[in-house]
């Protein structure tokens, strides 16, 4: 059975629900799943599961959280290489800046996708949530 961790922000709730069904999706799997917000996920952690899902809004000018997720994406991106990821969240405006950005320093740090990352436009629609369960499933 793969471990999978699902570290996330979420300001509104919509990557809070997409964070959820990425959990259905990997548990639905046969996935040990266990969910983090990202204050409470560090560097020592990355070690202990096969694959990790980070989810984190755009804020700002199309950016990561950065008061709590950014500097702890900082602090495990290190220990990224060679580890299965996979990126999703939501945002309000732009077109997805954000996770381009973040795809790239995902790819610099050496990690492993193991799938498209996934955003929704503000609340995650049934698609999107399905998108979400097939990213967790893609995770295990």
């Amino acid at each position: 059975m793969s471990k999978v961790a699902v570290v996330f922000w979420s300001g509104t709730g919509n990557t809070a629900a997409m964070a959820d069904a990425v959990g259905t999706g990997a548990k639905d799997s046969g996935a040990e799943v266990s969910v983090f917000a990202s204050d409470d996920f560090t560097a020592d952690k990355v070690a202990e599961f096969d694959a990790i899902a980070f989810g984190c809004p755009a804020m700002g000018a199309e950016e990561l959280e950065d008061s709590s997720f950014d500097p702890m994406f900082t602090a495990v991106e290190g220990s990224l290489s060679g580890k299965k990821i996979a990126l999703f969240g939501s945002y309000g405006w732009g077109d997805g800046q954000w996770m381009r950005d973040w795809e790239s320093r995902c790819k610099a740090a050496g990690a492993s996708f193991a799938c498209d990352s996934v955003m929704a436009n503000e609340a995650p629609d049934d698609n999107a949530i399905e998108e979400c369960k097939r990213l967790g499933a893609a995770l295990s």
